[in-house]
């Protein structure tokens, strides 16, 4: 439901569910402790990755069943929803999207995917399998730089969209509502 606030010219309109917020602020939470603050192989740090991982299960299931714009099928980057935004934005515009746009889309499941590859490979590395493997310990650090690259390409791009959209993208992964302006 969106509403248009005549006077100051501000369209609103309820976006992510509590769950889709409560998702994304644990997992920057996990990701930022496991990143910056736990120690490495310690027991804390494990969990951190494995609270993580459990977390993009959740929101991977949440994507079939959860509400309109938590859902896969409103904002999967199709090639054609891919070209047709990319298209815009070389032409200068700026099309208001509820949900994720294409590319925000895109970097969702790259980071998904990012964190589910070191929480698989971090749980292998305490196997007896695996344990002390080399190549298994250098993936592991290059997952967690390649992951530690792209929060912060999500980070920066969701700070110059809302500038050049006009929408704040923070506040509205807090608040669930999206605000134009």
């Amino acid at each position: 439901m969106s509403t248009l606030s005549e006077q100051n010219r501000i369209r609103r309109e309820k976006v992510w569910d509590p769950f889709v917020r409560l998702f994304h602020w644990t997992l920057v939470s996990c990701v930022m402790l496991n990143l910056f603050v736990l120690e490495e192989g310690d027991p804390p740090h494990r969990w951190a990755g494995y609270l993580a991982s459990g977390l993009v299960l959740a929101r991977i299931l949440w994507g079939f069943i959860g509400s309109r714009h938590a859902r896969f099928a409103s904002f999967f980057p199709t090639p054609s929803r891919l070209k047709a935004h990319l298209g815009a934005v070389k032409d200068g515009q700026h099309p208001q999207v509820s949900g994720h746009n294409p590319l925000g889309a895109l970097m969702m499941f790259a980071l998904m995917g990012l964190v589910l590859s070191l929480g698989v490979s971090g749980y292998l590395m305490g196997t007896d399998a695996y344990f002390g493997e080399d190549w298994l310990e250098e993936l592991h650090e290059a997952l967690a730089n390649t992951l530690l690259a792209a929060v912060g390409l999500h980070a920066l791009a969701a700070i110059v969209m809302s500038r050049i959209e006009r929408v704040n993208l923070v506040r509205a992964m807090i608040t669930g509502i999206k605000e134009w302006r």
